[in-house]
């Protein structure tokens, strides 16, 4: 799997933006990939040394959509906790 189907994108919430003074990032990555390529994919990114990865599935919600309120289901996703060892990722650069 390739570094940029690995990781798709940054989590920009209130929560990970907390946890980065605690040196954790929050990333949504493809279902399929394993710890130890979103591990990989980081590194080569990022000038940044993982200490560990913990990865979190969330189901997918069912909605309703429409004019006749049909349901809808929206896919799954998975979310992963990165702890840095060394290095700083910086989402929000300065412009």
């Amino acid at each position: 799997m390739k570094i940029y189907q690995t990781i798709l994108k940054p989590v920009l919430s209130e929560k990970s933006t907390n946890l980065v003074k605690n040196d954790y990032y929050m990333f949504e990555v493809d279902i399929q990939a394993n710890k130890y390529q979103i591990k990989q994919a980081l590194e080569k990114l990022y000038p940044v040394k993982v200490a560990e990865v913990k990865t979190n599935l969330r189901q997918g919600k069912t909605r309703k959509v429409g004019r006749q309120m049909r349901e809808k289901k929206l896919s799954s996703r998975k979310i992963v906790f990165v702890k840095l060892k060394s290095g700083k990722i910086d989402l929000f650069p300065k412009a």
